[in-house]
């Protein structure tokens, strides 16, 4: 029997937080970075070189299954200990290289004269038809089938839409 979900503006009780994890700083790294060391005092091995997260050289570690499994302090450790056979931790070393992001890299086009005028047309495009069809009026997916009335269908939500324009905003004759 399906059971409607509370309504989450009317719910007004405060969520319950979840389990407080330990982080990798709760871990003790070696200096020659070959292990590290868990907070119940078992040793995480070496698990790749040259860890690249994020764009940040990492190094990554993971505990041995035969102290894993059997550790009294596998629900501060895991998130979800069922699922979750041993622990792994990642410790990032610091940006890989100096080279900038893509996105570092069009900010500064965006933020030209040229830019802006590019992005305000883009306003203009097929896009917020297709927002609207799928966020408004909630066109996830087509109710009927063969070609010319999925065909049908589209062409009613298309002049459903050019309708609403209309109403909105007026027209000039």
């Amino acid at each position: 029997m399906h059971q409607q979900k509370p309504d989450p503006l009317w719910n007004k009780s405060p969520t319950p937080s979840k389990a407080k994890t330990y982080k990798p700083a709760d871990f003790q790294l070696a200096a020659d970075l070959s292990h590290c060391l868990c907070p119940a005092g078992k040793r995480l091995y070496r698990t790749g070189k040259n860890c690249t997260l994020n764009g940040y050289a990492s190094v990554r570690f993971q505990g041995a299954l035969r102290d894993c499994e059997p550790c009294t302090q596998r629900p501060q450790c895991l998130k979800d200990p069922a699922k979750t056979r041993a622990r792994q931790v990642t410790f990032l070393q610091g940006k890989r290289d100096d080279t900038p992001s893509y996105t570092d890299l069009m900010k500064p086009k965006i933020d030209s004269d040229l830019g802006k005028r590019m992005i305000t047309q883009r306003f203009a495009t097929v896009e917020p038809v297709f927002g609207n069809l799928r966020g408004n009026k909630r066109l996830h997916r087509f109710t009927l089938r063969s070609k010319a009335k999925v065909d049908g269908q589209w062409k009613l939500f298309c002049l459903m839409h050019n309708l609403e324009k209309l109403a909105h905003h007026g027209y000039a004759a």
